[in-house]
């Protein structure tokens, strides 16, 4: 049976954003309007659905929220209700009873194709129904269309035939589908079960170029099932053998930077890792090392699995703890999934011809889960890859009503006998912070723990007075606010990161690594702590003109030189009054594109593909201290260092004062070049630098299979940024953006 018709919920993003219309940066799927105006004496009351308000939710694939759920939803939250929520999860055990559900988990890598074939003999064929699905794409599109812009028929496509797939013998709801560029993940539950699905939200984060481009990273969608808490990931990793480093920084990536905010803003954001059951899926790219492609293909042939498995980058990835790290595998009795020929079973006869591997897996974490199947499905011939799926029971926490009431009453009673209670105190063992030597994109944290006196107190970091936020953008303290019971312990983490944001000013001398945070408790004491450092000044985030009068390396100059050209106004031309000799590009821009020049000409994927985070750092500082003798990184890194250091200009390469004027003459290849010739001299020398280097890449497309759309977008949102701040481009303006740069990519300059 397909899915109940109604309303498609759609994410789709080409990196990790988080939507703002929502309440809190979020929202719960459901009748937000149904709860979200309860007065707090009526918090606690169940709801009871009738079964006319459930069938229309399911049509409309929206969800009601269970009776915990619903305690939880409300938009703030007093202390008494906080410790009412911590002290109902502490005694779950007392109010719930386990009962199994039966889960599909699939993950199909498409190769960019349309589905050609029915899908039941992976989604539902010789199987029970399950009572939830969860189904994960990749590959979905890979038009360039897809990549850049992210929209793509393809989703609809695939939407539909996953719908026609599942099991014939139920009605499913869809729950949720979130995409990014090529990874998609879908959600769907019995109907019957929909009402007892709350708190659903879903993410994205890209970890492609720059850490934002979406081609790579992992989708995610996290839910309540009665009272379990379930976050399934479809992530795709970083492509070729001898590239495991970057797939092991890929999912730490993502489970780092994936975070779903809650409907109380005064709870922190939750991570992957703060889910009951974890379900993992997706093309993980892990590749079989160390056996030549026939000796691989000589296995299969005998069904030596175990023999193969033995050299298996993502066994050998788990069993160092570099990735995956508590999460279980079952055991691979199928063939490896990657690489056939379109259309068949052989494996790929290609010019590449790739040894096979097991490229896409099925792993968990968690209590009370039973894998009861793990199989490639073979019939299905659409893709260079074979779907996989993989069979659970799992264990899920059931409320008892009854028993549920009896915990509630006693926990408020206890809390009655605490209302009166002293003022809260707490001790911190460290107020004051010292951040040496920090480096631009590169992470400090230090951390201290808060201890609590006898009576159970909240806090949260406050503004000071005229200040918007309760510290400088370069800091940021994890968790913010929170609660704690009578003697308990929570650690605070200072997070202190200088970004494009933030570089400019510490290199001018506007701001300092100093800060003093206000840790209030609520009926209680304000408590001072101090935040200071030194910044190791970079080329990432200077200013073009500032850099061009830089002759020696940023960190051999006085701070107060670099104080004194960081604040220069820009020049229109060099009238000879400012310094003697400027250079007529930055020397760091320079050598990144030198290097490019001399080693990466012809680097398939360049500017697609990321780079090491540890090269990146390595990178900045050859290039802050001159030692560009000792750079020793991969054409990638650079590549990505290169964009890097263009996003960070305070001013881009094209000044946002010409912006509007760009964007109004894209076609109009004569007044395009009238608009760069006004340009100040720096800014102009480097755009037509640039120019020069790409039209060089072109040149050799036979051998790097770069071509003028792929670069013009990739430098047009670089060089040209909107002046109104924004972030990202609206969509229309980096069409125009990119149909700017394109001519100068298909013209004489």
């Amino acid at each position: 049976m397909s899915a109940v018709p109604g309303s498609r919920e759609r994410d789709s993003a080409g990196g990790s954003n988080f939507d703002s219309s929502r309440p809190n940066g979020k929202g719960v799927l459901g009748h937000e309007g149904s709860w979200a105006h309860d007065k707090p004496e009526n918090v606690l009351t169940r709801q009871n659905k009738s079964k006319s308000e459930i069938t229309d939710m399911v049509r409309s694939s929206t969800i009601t929220v269970s009776h915990k759920a619903h305690i939880l939803s409300m938009q703030k939250f007093g202390l008494r209700d906080t410790l009412v929520k911590s002290q109902v999860a502490q005694k779950e055990e007392d109010y719930t009873y386990l009962q199994n559900f039966r889960f599909f988990v699939g993950t199909y890598n498409v190769n960019g194709q349309s589905p050609k074939e029915c899908l039941r003999p992976w989604l539902s064929h010789g199987i029970q129904a399950p009572d939830v699905y969860c189904v994960g794409f990749q590959e979905l599109d890979l038009s360039k269309e897809a990549f850049f812009f992210h929209d793509t028929p393809k989703e609809e496509e695939w939407f539909k035939a996953v719908s026609d797939g599942l099991h014939p013998d139920a009605k499913y709801a869809k729950v949720k589908l979130i995409r990014l560029v090529g990874i998609m993940l879908l959600l769907y539950v019995k109907q019957e079960h929909a009402a007892h699905i709350s708190e659903v939200d879903a993410e994205t984060v890209g970890t492609g170029i720059m850490g934002r481009m979406g081609n790579k990273g992992g989708v995610a969608i996290r839910f309540r099932f009665h009272n379990t808490s379930i976050c399934i990931v479809n992530s795709h990793l970083a492509a070729h053998t001898e590239e495991y480093e970057r797939r092991n920084q890929d999912y730490k990536d993502i489970c780092s930077r994936m975070q779903f905010y809650q409907v109380d803003a005064s709870l922190p954001p939750l991570t992957i890792s703060k889910h009951d059951v974890i379900l993992w899926l997706g093309d993980l790219n892990y590749r079989i090392e160390e056996l030549d492609v026939e000796k691989v293909k000589k296995l299969i042939e005998e069904k030596a699995f175990q023999t193969l498995y033995a050299y298996d980058q993502l066994k050998n990835q788990v069993a160092a703890k570099a990735v995956f790290e508590g999460f279980t595998e079952g055991e691979l009795t199928f063939q490896p999934t990657y690489k056939y020929d379109t259309g068949s079973d052989d494996w790929d006869t290609s010019e590449k011809c790739r040894a096979p591997a097991w490229c896409d897996r099925v792993l968990w974490k968690g209590k009370n889960i039973t894998q009861l199947s793990y199989q490639s499905h073979m019939a299905l011939k659409t893709s260079d890859h074979k779907p996989v799926s993989s069979m659970f029971d799992i264990g899920v926490r059931v409320i008892n009503e009854e028993l549920y009431r009896k915990t509630l009453e006693k926990i408020v009673r206890s809390l009655d006998k605490m209302e009166n209670a002293n003022i809260p105190s707490v001790s911190l063992s460290k107020l004051e912070f010292c951040f040496q030597n920090v480096k631009y994109m590169q992470l400090q944290v230090e951390s201290f723990t808060i201890h609590n006196g006898q009576v159970p107190c909240q806090f949260e970091f406050i503004s000071k007075p005229d200040e918007v936020s309760y510290c400088k953008q370069w800091l940021n303290a994890n968790p913010s606010r929170g609660f704690l019971l009578p003697d308990s312990d929570i650690e605070i983490e200072l997070e202190l990161y200088v970004n494009k944001t933030t570089a400019k000013k510490l290199n001018s001398g506007e701001d300092k690594l100093e800060d003093i945070l206000v840790l209030h408790l609520d009926r209680g004491k304000d408590y001072f702590l101090s935040v200071s450092g030194n910044y190791l000044p970079s080329c990432f985030g200077s200013p073009l003109h500032t850099l061009c009068y830089m002759r020696e390396p940023i960190l051999d100059l006085p701070l107060e030189t670099i104080r004194e050209l960081t604040l220069m106004p820009v020049q229109t031309e060099d009238d000879g009054s400012r310094l003697e000799n400027p250079m007529d590009i930055p020397k760091e821009l320079w050598m990144m594109v030198d290097y490019l020049y001399r080693n990466a000409i012809q680097q398939e994927d360049l500017f697609q593909q990321p780079g090491l985070r540890s090269e990146f750092e390595h990178i900045r500082d050859c290039l802050d201290t001159g030692m560009i003798d000792t750079l020793s990184a991969s054409n990638h890194s650079v590549a990505e260092a290169l964009l890097l250091f263009l996003e960070s200009l305070p001013e881009p390469v094209i000044c946002h004062s010409a912006f509007h004027s760009c964007l109004e003459c894209s076609g109009n290849y004569t007044a395009s070049k009238q608009v760069i010739s006004t340009l100040p001299t720096f800014h102009r020398n480097v755009f037509n630098y640039l120019m020069a280097f790409l039209q060089e890449l072109l040149r050799n497309s036979a051998k790097n299979h770069l071509d003028e759309n792929i670069l013009a977008s990739i430098f047009g949102s670089l060089l040209l940024r909107n002046p109104a701040g924004h972030q990202k481009l609206e969509m229309a303006e980096k069409k125009k953006a990119q149909e700017f740069i394109h001519q100068f990519l298909c013209n004489s300059l």
